[in-house]
């Protein structure tokens, strides 16, 4: 820790001198003040970004503003300061990178913590919404910003009614950066639709927390008023009325309240063929605590303020669900079974009219199959 402010400090001086040497010669005034100006541009760069934080090397934060700031084309060209968190959690970059990687933990890395929210801005926004619609339950739902066809079946089927059992229903889906994606399509869908919310941050499977946990910020800073919420996967089909239901029923809390399928003592994956592969080095625990699928979990409207909160001080690793099991974990609190846990379901074999009336969740295999399942759910007539 000593040699890199070391470091740091010899690089400023050096620099200094730098600017100074080259125009130890005689020039007209104009020249001078131009060289002056030029030299107290370059100083006050270089004070920045030595002193905002003096952990870091001045050259790794000319790394990171590289790497990240501009990923793509398209990026816009501004970004929240990055949050300083515990040296414990110490992350080098290449999460962001194109061809995204577990982030390894290294000694004098980075203190950056990525999946922290406010490390990101939003690009497309609808900051009145909540305000507008006062919503008893807001429905945010993680998509790719060419997913266009899942946003499409969800805004025909479950997400359509903005009223349900007479109680305000709001549907918004956040997106991240994509490469290819058009970000003037996107502004349009909105317009249209007014119901995109999108950040600058990487969108891959592997950023599905910093994902989540932007999710989970938007809704503290934008939608403090809804009563609850739910993140919902958009493979998903939802049947919102049961769900309305279940959170009027007699005894369901309006504050500390997370449920959903419960998962417990669930053991991390170690092999590195897996998809759900977690390294040691980022999470050394060999279970789960007690976590919400993340196919579709709800939570009353609290809890996100709070677990953006207490993330400052969580490692980050790439299963979202399970993250969000230890934010619970760490605020002292654990997840609530269901009133009925058999509504929420993960896969189906097959469509049952009857059983899809019973349910809250299914996960489906397309967005066409749950255009087909709605157009037949919604018929007249009884279901079972």
């Amino acid at each position: 820790m000593g040699s890199q402010e070391a470091g740091s400090g010899e690089e400023i001086c050096q620099r200094r001198q730098f600017a100074k040497d080259p125009y130890h010669h005689k020039s007209n005034p104009f020249h001078s003040w131009f060289v002056g100006l030029l030299a107290l541009c370059l100083l006050v760069f270089v004070m920045f970004f030595a002193f905002s934080d003096n952990t870091l090397a001045w050259s790794e934060k000319l790394s990171l503003y590289s790497q990240n700031y501009v990923p793509f084309n398209q990026r816009p060209q501004f970004k929240a300061p990055p949050y300083r968190v515990h040296p414990k959690h110490k992350l080098i970059t290449n999460a962001f990178q194109k061809n995204t990687k577990f982030p390894s933990v290294q000694p004098g890395g980075l203190q950056y913590h990525l999946a922290y929210p406010r490390n990101y801005q939003f690009i497309i926004d609808n900051t009145e919404i909540c305000k507008d619609s006062n919503p008893f339950l807001v429905l945010m739902v993680p998509v790719k910003p060419k997913d266009i066809a899942a946003r499409n079946a969800i805004r025909q089927t479950w997400g359509k009614d903005k009223v349900v059992q007479s109680k305000v229903v709001l549907t918004l889906f956040m997106l991240g950066l994509e490469e290819g994606a058009d970000l003037e399509n996107l502004k349009n869908e909105n317009q249209q639709h007014q119901d995109l919310i999108q950040s600058n941050f990487i969108d891959t499977y592997l950023n599905l927390t910093i994902k989540t946990m932007v999710i989970m910020d938007w809704l503290a800073t934008h939608c403090p008023t809804a009563t609850y919420a739910m993140k919902v996967d958009s493979d998903m089909f939802l049947n919102i009325d049961n769900l309305i239901i279940m959170l009027q029923k007699p005894g369901i809390p309006k504050v500390n309240y997370l449920t959903g399928m419960l998962m417990w003592d669930r053991p991390v994956v170690r092999s590195k063929e897996s998809k759900w592969y977690v390294p040691e080095e980022l999470y050394p625990d060999p279970k789960y605590p007690t976590y919400t699928l993340g196919m579709g979990y709800v939570f009353s409207n609290d809890l996100p303020a709070k677990f953006v909160e207490v993330s400052k001080s969580i490692k980050p690793f790439n299963i979202e669900d399970a993250y969000i099991g230890m934010c619970t974990k760490k605020l002292g609190l654990s997840p609530t079974p269901p009133p009925n846990p058999s509504q929420f379901k993960a896969y189906n074999s097959r469509y049952d009219r009857c059983e899809f009336s019973q349910i809250i969740t299914y996960i489906l295999g397309s967005s066409e199959q749950l255009k087909n399942y709605w157009s037949d759910f919604k018929k007249p007539g009884p279901h079972c």
